[in-house]
């Protein structure tokens, strides 16, 4: 059976891993802090502003395309960020050359690259699991639902999968580092300014979704779908 192509399906993948590496690469170097009303002074790293995109790319690829498609976005993903990971080790472990300049740079890619392995496990774990938890749990409420209340599903599935996201990796990465409360406050902390930040793009991602549907005349439903998560084939 020949599978359909579709003219923004790659596009959107690209714009996905383009903002989880962001993420992952770019943000994650830094912690910064703000004063929100009623959690007051609230720590966050710099990755929050980037890493929600990459849910609501999730939400389109599975509300227009279907799961499959977004678990085959989520392991381009996977793959991106195994290889970034691996050439930053690689990068950071090659001898500097000479000079202040190369020495100072050498600290500042040491800094902002050189996370520990759990981290970096961490990372990866709670994002594959995450976004295939996302999916899934979007594409079952739209079958539940008959494809009727977009806006709930996507604050449903992204409450879902940023829940199992954030538990897994600060329990992975900073457990046994950090007090356990101290590991569960922050995961706490991070969820909620996760899905804040996602139900804040609600209207966005409804107006992309709908303009994509028409575009590309589909809007699928996962009613005979393999969900295994291991399969990235369509």
């Amino acid at each position: 059976m020949t599978k359909r192509t579709f003219r923004y399906y790659d596009v959107i993948v690209v714009a996905f891993v383009t903002v989880l590496l962001c993420a992952n690469l770019i943000g994650a170097g830094k912690a910064a802090q703000a004063d929100l009303p009623l959690l007051g002074t609230v720590v966050f790293g710099a990755g929050i502003l980037f890493f929600p995109i990459s849910y609501v790319f999730s939400d389109i690829l599975t509300e227009v395309y279907g799961y499959a498609y977004d678990r085959r976005a989520v392991w381009c993903g996977f793959g991106a960020l195994i290889f970034a990971t691996l050439m930053s080790i690689i990068v950071i472990h090659l001898t500097p050359a000479p000079g202040e300049y190369n020495s100072r740079l050498q600290d500042g890619l040491q800094a902002v690259f050189g996370n520990t392995w759990r981290i970096v496990i961490g990372s990866m774990t709670a994002f594959w699991c995450g976004s295939l938890i996302n999916a899934y749990v979007l594409a079952k409420m739209k079958i539940w639902s008959n494809g009727k209340y977009l806006w709930m599903r996507m604050i449903g599935s992204t409450a879902a999968g940023e829940l199992v996201d954030s538990a897994i990796f600060y329990f992975v990465a900073f457990y046994g580092i950090w007090s356990t409360q101290q590991v569960i406050e922050v995961a706490l902390a991070q969820y909620v300014l996760k899905t804040g930040w996602e139900i804040l793009a609600v209207p966005f991602t409804y107006r992309i979704v709908q303009w994509l549907k028409e575009k590309e005349s589909v809007d699928h439903y996962d009613v005979t779908t393999n969900f295994n998560p291991f399969k990235a084939s369509l």
